[in-house]
């Protein structure tokens, strides 16, 4: 059975860091590329971070580059999240992901979803 399970979320003064980590169970984990993404209440998944397998090439959204890190540990089958510089509206259920497709698609059409992990980011 597929698992994504993460780990890491809690609270956080604004400033501060955070480190979420992914344990992915799935056959040639290797062959997917890793994504985090995340959700408030009442909107859409928004794309946070990506990192293409072959490569290890990284994308970010606008407003995390330069204060969050994706990596990932393919002998670990792990996916991390490093988190620093946290602000209030960084506050949102981070899920993992992976996909073999790149670049990363829309939430919805991804081969590998977790169940979340909530951050919350206090001023």
């Amino acid at each position: 059975q597929v698992q994504l399970v993460e780990s890491g979320g809690g609270s956080a003064q604004a400033g501060g860091s955070l480190r979420l980590s992914c344990i992915v169970s799935v056959r040639a984990w290797n062959n997917y590329h890793g994504a985090w993404f995340r959700q408030v209440p009442g909107s859409e998944h928004e794309f946070v971070a990506a990192i293409r397998w072959s490569d290890d090439i990284t994308r970010y959204r606008d407003s995390v580059k330069g204060r969050f890190t994706i990596s990932r540990d393919n002998a670990q089958n792990r996916l991390y999240l490093q988190m620093n510089a946290l602000k209030p509206e960084d506050t949102a259920t981070y899920y993992c992901a992976g996909d073999r497709t790149w670049p990363i698609r829309r939430y919805t059409y991804l081969e590998l979803r977790g169940q979340g992990t909530l951050v919350t980011v206090s001023s």
